[in-house]
């Protein structure tokens, strides 16, 4: 993606700041090649603080995809200088990219970060093809051990040639399992060998899955490459037919939450202008049919563009769901063009419903955040509430880029929440 003709800074850096209205600050850009920052995961660290995790670059695709680290000691207030821990250190460092980072940590308090890692061979995208590699922490990401590449099966959606990486992405913190595995989704782009073709050829029809994959031995402590990793079989993935070309599967992003009935749910975008939903009755190793999620039982379908919906789980057992209540044509965009419909950003308060055919039951929806459209950046983006994360200790606080420029963190207050109402 070519930049676009905007500056890659704003005249009144202060006052676009200020536009949602964000309770805390994590990161300001300065200009110097750090104006892209997205995939953005903030978590609990082993001592109480909080870290931060994103991928920082001149803007999307630029080609120098780094993985930053900071630490709050204080809530969320104040956070440390960005460390960065793998990747270039701008577009004239001829270190390989490092995209979309997530962090394990272990039962002894070791942190593992995993991203995709660029070998130089592009199948989809160089963003999304790539090797698994893995560093770690033993002191609160002081220092970082030297990758090492975890080993990733070959599967039926990657290039037949075993020398072309796969194409994934996992954008999520993942969940602990019923015997305490770390685990999570992840989306798998088809390789351009085996996919299925649309007669446009539009990166919204690059054809996707979702899959999962179960961390067996993260509490040992392993070195990288030795960790063991269970991964859903191929013809377990969820699709969703894509919007115009039904044999085209588009199913991207999954976010999981655990139901009081030890299920597990999990929410997707989709070209089809709506949130789809699965659920697993057995821990993740076998999923229902991708459907799409409704209000209750019967009722309307949750809109949203082709954007990430994240599902949350609060300490009080209800649910929060982020997405933009559009279709896709926010304002008479076309559907496909996500530089305009992926604001303002909403939240649906959801509750367990039990011995529904949906088990979580969701309110209208109400705006929680928007930047007024005013684009921002080398890519001139609108996009809020994206690639976000939640922490929810003493308050719950979502944790986002604004315009993929700013990284910031905003209270999803009580008051805020009262005003919902989910159907009974």
């Amino acid at each position: 993606m070519a930049p676009a003709d905007g500056p890659p800074m704003p005249d009144d850096i202060e006052r676009e700041l200020a536009r949602s209205e964000p309770d805390y600050v994590v990161y300001v850009p300065t200009g110097e090649h750090d104006t892209g920052n997205e995939h953005f995961l903030v978590v609990d660290a082993p001592d109480g603080a909080l870290m931060a995790f994103w991928t920082q670059s001149s803007y999307e695709g630029a080609g120098d995809h780094r993985i930053n680290f900071a630490r709050s000691l204080d809530d969320g207030r104040t956070w440390s200088e960005p460390r960065r821990i793998v990747g270039p250190s701008g577009p004239d460092d001829a270190t390989p990219m490092a995209s979309w980072g997530f962090p394990i940590t272990s039962a002894s308090g070791r942190i593992y970060l995993l991203w995709n890692q660029f070998q130089g061979m592009t199948d989809v995208n160089k963003q999304l093809t790539g090797t698994m590699d893995c560093c770690y922490s033993d002191d609160l990401g002081e220092t970082w051990s030297e990758p090492q590449t975890v080993p990733m099966p070959r599967s039926a959606y990657d290039d037949p040639d075993p020398a072309m990486p796969s194409n994934w992405i996992v954008w999520q913190l993942p969940i602990r399992d019923l015997e305490a595995r770390c685990f999570t989704g992840f989306s798998r782009w088809v390789s351009t060998a085996v996919r299925t073709r649309a007669p446009e050829r539009a990166w919204t029809a690059s054809e996707t899955v979702i899959q999962f994959m179960r961390f067996l031995n993260v509490d040992d402590d392993p070195e990288p490459a030795d960790l063991q990793v269970e991964w859903s079989p191929d013809d377990e993935a969820l699709r969703v037919p894509h919007l115009d070309w039904s044999a085209l599967s588009m199913a991207q992003e999954p976010s999981l939450v655990r139901l009081p009935d030890q299920r597990l749910f999990c929410t997707m975008r989709t070209t089809t202008g709506y949130i789809w939903y699965s659920l697993s009755a057995d821990d993740g190793r076998s999923w229902c049919s991708p459907r799409p999620l409704l209000r209750r039982d019967h009722g309307l379908p949750i809109e949203e563009p082709l954007c990430c919906c994240p599902i949350y789980e609060l300490p009080d057992g209800r649910y929060v769901l982020l997405h933009h209540n559009n279709d896709g044509r926010f304002e008479g965009s076309e559907r496909g063009n996500t530089r305009k419909n992926r604001r303002p950003a909403f939240i649906a308060l959801g509750e367990f419903r039990e011995g529904a055919d949906q088990p979580i039951w969701f309110s209208e929806s109400r705006q929680f955040m928007d930047n007024d459209g005013v684009p921002l950046g080398p890519l001139q983006r609108i996009d809020i509430g994206v690639y976000s994360s939640l922490t929810t200790r003493g308050e719950n606080v979502l944790w986002h880029p604004d315009r993929k420029f700013f990284l910031l963190g905003k209270r999803i207050t009580d008051e805020f929440l009262d005003g919902l109402s989910v159907p009974q």
